[in-house]
């Protein structure tokens, strides 16, 4: 069951229309969410995902500034019959330690974490209003896999950002090598009526485009074939979520780290 924990966006990254669209943020009552998972958990659901805009930016009245979201996960991982728990789509600025921790010390709370990156430079970064660097990003990422190193990990990439150069390319693939994501969801930049990008000049070529998000995906097949080779072998539990794409012969499911496997 999706569980939604906060809507709207106050964060006006440049290519987005977000904010816009969605409003400024809001977040539930935690007594009123935690009674939401309980309802859902009665009524059979074993794996709950929060979900939000900005999930880890949650502020709850009542609950102590700046570690809401961490105390949540700690509340909602009590709630008794509930088996697994996750949450998407976090923002990295608001990725903090103490969130990171709950991967520690929750045991319901999956080993799995979609933390959109975008792009791998910092000077991009900065274009697109972020509010992060490459180097407080990996910082984070070190972090979060010191407290849980089998952690699965994805991310979004968007390539031929206004003013990406060749350098600041290589430093979005030097990324994805050094993070070695599980997947990942991956763009060529293009234009939204509305936001702040539109003041940039889109100096990259739709050739040039097309050029690196192919370098991307093939970069990632790689990484992504590594990353599943480590789970021959093991023994792991999955929530089955119904019949295989193959047919009926087969059941599907996901393991912790939201890995699809088909039985």
């Amino acid at each position: 069951a999706l569980v939604t924990i906060q809507k709207g966006c106050d964060n006006y990254c440049a290519y987005c229309v977000v904010p816009n669209t969605r409003g400024r943020e809001v977040s539930r009552p935690a007594d009123e969410v935690r009674a939401e998972v309980e309802r859902f958990v009665s009524l059979g659901a074993r794996e709950i995902t929060l979900i939000g805009q900005n999930v880890n930016a949650y502020h709850a009245i009542g609950m102590p500034d700046g570690d809401d979201f961490a105390e949540l996960l700690r509340r909602i991982n009590e709630v008794p019959g509930l088996l697994r728990l996750r949450y998407t789509t976090s923002h990295p600025h608001y990725f903090s330690r103490k969130v990171a921790d709950a991967f520690r010390d929750c045991d319901k709370l999956c080993p799995w974490l979609h933390l959109p990156v975008q792009a791998g430079s910092s000077a991009v970064l900065s274009r697109m209003a972020r509010e992060y660097t490459r180097e407080q990003y990996l910082e984070k990422i070190d972090y979060l896999r010191r407290v849980c190193p089998d952690i699965s990990l994805s991310t979004d990439i968007i390539v031929g950002y206004p003013g990406e150069t060749e350098a600041d390319f290589g430093q979005t693939l030097s990324l994805l090598e050094t993070v070695r994501y599980d997947s990942i969801y991956s763009f060529a930049y293009s234009r939204r009526p509305g936001t702040p990008a539109l003041d940039l000049v889109d100096d990259v070529s739709p050739e040039e485009k097309s050029r690196r998000l192919s370098a991307v995906l093939s970069l990632q097949k790689t990484i992504t074939a590594e990353r599943l080779g480590r789970m021959v072998g093991r023994i792991e539990p999955i929530l089955i979520e119904g019949f295989a794409r193959l047919g009926t012969a087969q059941l599907c499911g996901r393991t912790g780290g939201n890995h699809t496997v088909n039985i």
